[in-house]
């Protein structure tokens, strides 16, 4: 499915203002919510028969009075001499009536929940990988993560599980008043007299509600970070053998969450607990009036247990809504924290007149660029330099020098502060960032493979190649052979981050990856720095074909790898030091200081 991102604005915390949000994002559902209302509306008729024949047996079969008027003219003639027999039927079909209600009413809304929170997620997930990396390395991965897995949900819940809820139990107490003031106008007045005082209570809690569900949120997020962290570095905490201080990290974030969640519940608990009382006083005073009303003659047992019967309905809505206030607030608070992330604005964003590419020649520029992250740090300062199409450069620099960073703006991971970046003289930030990243293979020290097969990793940058492209970029990177080795070949799974494989393998499926992709812009960020010479010599074999008729940029501390370069750029804290096209010479003169 495909999905828009959203454009950034400020999230909006306003009850109804989350509200419209939050139907903006059901929109596509439209027809499956209306079913849902109209499925909740019927059962305020359903609800209206249960009582029925209870009444039918007290005072037609015991009390030998006649069947209400409604009943007598709604049932066939036969039914009307045995009251018993129709008493006993309408039990029957009442309960098979509300047995298939609640069917349906609850696979389409377990139907309609479900796909929602699949689409929510999907816009969330989308969003999140075009946020700027900044964003995810300061609050790390786990924040988006836990919203688009935890926070996303409570869209279904609250649309299907408090929204319509609230509405249909609105129009059941309706439906319950109304029966109840055709049998006695005096019990319908003061079984009504509780919904201010029901009206006040909720409003009265909403604050006090809202703001510690906010934290127990928050809490909880920050509880998952630690599990999410840990995990994703096992093999360090193990090494150094740090098991038991991350499970007490943990268990200290996990005793706040508790303690905000405890906090939240004895709030929430004390609403309930109101509601209840105030509807068993006012159950109390309708069982008063009405049992002093058939001493007086003026009800029959039958109908007093009827209104009795609708006088339990009609509060078990006020009793829902009660708890769907309470509820309202959680989920409230966890659709905020997933409309923020969807709120914050996209980096790099991309010019709503970005203009189309098709493949480049490979010239690039930089123009007095300057950098800090976002952070007022200068990382690059003042950036000059333009390579010819095809040309091969060398990257050097200590660790901190700016060469990522160079990197990352030429990818357009980052946008400048200042200066631009050109690509076949056009400024990157005016290019379609889809046809702009088509432009770069890129073949890091890190190689990154995915939990799926070793032929879906080689096509990860083009997922339509056929296998016989996948099997002839292998083979240019040198990798086809270890591949047929494997338990199925092409078809066997990676496992994450495919940490089953070695270094030199996972490296020559990241270059069979750059061979598939055929783009004009090669980057090597350090291909070699973590294996032995014989599987760097095999690499680097696969490199230099790699490198043909290809404008390339390789950061790299092994100056052997330097020998071919045309063009050599020496960094120093983020500025340019020296720009050299001799480099054999260069790279000479660095062996013998060495």
């Amino acid at each position: 499915m495909a999905v828009k991102p959203t454009a950034a604005g400020p999230t909006s915390t306003g009850l109804f203002a989350l509200y419209a949000r939050v139907f903006r994002e059901a929109k596509r559902f439209r027809p499956h919510l209306t079913g849902l209302l109209l499925l909740g509306m019927l059962g305020t008729p359903i609800g209206l028969l249960m009582p029925l024949p209870v009444t039918i047996a007290v005072d037609s079969v015991i009390g030998g009075k006649p069947l209400p008027g409604a009943v007598a003219s709604s049932v066939p003639a036969g039914l009307l001499d045995s009251p018993l027999l129709l008493a006993v039927g309408l039990v029957v079909f009442v309960a098979l009536l509300t047995q298939l209600h609640g069917l349906a009413d609850r696979l389409l809304r377990d139907w309609t929940g479900q796909r929602m929170v699949a689409d929510f997620r999907a816009k969330l997930f989308l969003h999140a990988q075009r946020l700027a990396l900044v964003r995810h390395d300061s609050k790390g991965i786990s924040d988006a993560l836990n919203r688009i897995e935890d926070d996303a949900s409570a869209i279904q819940w609250q649309i299907s599980h408090v929204i319509l809820p609230f509405v249909t139990s609105a129009a059941y107490f309706v439906g319950m008043v109304w029966v109840t003031a055709l049998i006695n106008p005096k019990l319908a007045i003061v079984a009504l007299a509780v919904s201010p005082l029901f009206a006040l209570l909720t409003a009265l809690s909403h604050h006090r509600l809202r703001s510690r569900w906010d934290a127990v949120c928050e809490k909880d997020s920050a509880a998952k970070s630690v599990l999410h962290e840990t995990l994703s570095a096992l093999r360090v905490v193990r090494a150094f053998g740090q098991e038991e201080r991350e499970v007490k990290r943990f268990a200290e974030r996990t005793d706040d969450l508790i303690r905000s969640f405890m906090r939240a519940a004895v709030a929430e608990s004390g609403l309930g607990f109101l509601v209840s009382v105030l509807l068993a006083s006012g159950t109390a005073a309708v069982l008063y009036i009405g049992v002093t009303d058939v001493q007086a003659g003026v009800l029959t047992v039958g109908e007093l247990l009827l209104a009795l019967s609708y006088l339990a309905q009609l509060y078990q809505p006020l009793q829902n809504m009660g708890h769907q206030v309470a509820a309202q607030q959680k989920l409230m608070a966890n659709l905020r924290r997933a409309f923020t992330l969807l709120d914050e604005t996209a980096d790099p964003a991309e010019r709503p007149n970005a203009k189309p590419m098709l493949r480049a020649m490979g010239d690039i520029a930089f123009s007095d660029v300057s950098f800090d992250h976002g952070t007022g740090r200068s990382i690059l300062r003042d950036m000059t330099f333009a390579i010819p199409a095809g040309s091969r450069v060398g990257i050097v620099g200590k660790s901190g020098a700016g060469k990522s960073s160079m990197i990352g703006l030429l990818t357009r991971l980052y946008d400048p502060k200042t200066g631009g970046v050109y690509l076949d003289g056009k400024d990157l930030r005016d290019l379609r960032l889809a046809d702009l990243r088509r432009q770069f293979a890129i073949v890091g020290q890190d190689t990154i493979l995915f939990s799926t097969t070793v032929a879906a990793n080689i096509a990860y940058g083009r997922p339509d190649a056929t296998m016989r492209e996948i099997v002839a970029a292998a083979k240019a990177a040198d990798a086809h052979d270890f591949i047929m080795r494997l338990p199925e070949g092409y078809d066997t799974p990676v496992g994450e981050r495919g940490m089953r494989f070695s270094g030199g393998e996972r490296q020559r499926i990241a270059l069979a990856r750059a061979f598939l992709c055929d783009a004009p812009i090669l980057i090597l960020d350090e291909p070699t720095s973590a294996v032995d010479q014989r599987t760097e010599q095999a690499i680097m074999d696969g490199v230099e074909r790699l490198m043909e008729g290809r404008t390339t940029f390789m950061i790299t501390h092994r100056l052997a790898t330097l020998r071919d370069c045309d063009v050599l750029i020496e960094m120093e804290a983020g500025r340019i030091t020296n720009v050299t096209t001799d480099v054999r010479q260069w790279v000479s003169g660095m062996s013998l200081a060495a």
